[in-house]
């Protein structure tokens, strides 16, 4: 698996769900299970099918998330530079296409929420920014055409 670029909210959001999968989830789980093969049969057992199946996604997820903790690189102010954009940047731009402000924050893609503002560094617009230093204009290729930039902040 590749890098995860993670904010420290975001580990401790991960850190928070592998707890919950592993020792909340499982328990319930395992309590279904008990429960399907109080009633018999397993071979004709929809709710023990139903009950394994949800422990097999369980288990995936736990994987999953244990893959992108051991993958992560925490970001934050101290690895940011005022003067350069870099994953963990929040940027302000003069959006010069539409005429209007924007502000973004530059995160992995794990954390990418474009309804929080948050775009990921693999994004047409967060990967043409990264690099780029205050007051630079930059042209940023998207689906929906060129837009133009000019950085005015980065924090």
């Amino acid at each position: 698996m590749a890098e995860v670029y993670l904010t420290p909210e975001g580990k401790k959001e991960l850190d928070d769900k592998l707890a919950y999968l592993k020792n909340i989830r499982r328990t319930e789980i395992a309590e279904l299970i008990s429960e399907a093969r109080a009633q018999g049969d397993l071979s004709e057992n929809a709710e023990y099918d139903a009950a394994k199946e949800l422990q097999a996604k369980n288990e995936y997820e736990i994987a999953e998330v244990e893959a992108m903790l051991k993958n992560a690189i925490v970001i934050g102010s101290s690895s940011s530079n005022a003067n350069t954009v870099t994953v963990g940047s929040t940027v302000s731009l003069r959006n010069i296409t539409k005429n209007r402000d924007d502000e973004y924050q530059i995160v992995g893609a794990a954390e990418a929420d474009p309804f929080k503002k948050r775009i990921s560094n693999n994004s047409p617009v967060g990967n043409g920014l990264i690099g780029h230093k205050l007051g630079e204009t930059v042209e940023v290729t998207t689906p929906g055409g060129v837009i133009k930039y000019v950085i005015t902040g980065i924090k």
